[in-house]
């Protein structure tokens, strides 16, 4: 999948990973519960209210899971 919104490079929120907005379908709960088990790569916090994850680790996630 080639979403060309999503960017190449940098740091992105959780609203931009998850659709309809981006590219993994899947819900808040189950997202949360991957990042737990490890399916899902980790998060970084930027603040008490702010986390984000590299969009290398997360296009690396839709890009392998095309094949």
């Amino acid at each position: 999948m080639d979403n060309p919104a999503f960017p190449q490079t940098g740091l992105v929120r959780l609203s931009q990973i998850l659709s309809p907005r981006g590219p993994i379908p899947v819900s808040k709960s189950t997202w949360w519960q991957g990042v737990k088990d490890g399916r899902f790569p980790q998060p970084q916090k930027l603040g008490p209210r702010t986390t984000v994850w590299r969009v290398e680790e997360i296009r690396a996630l839709f890009e392998t899971d095309e094949t």
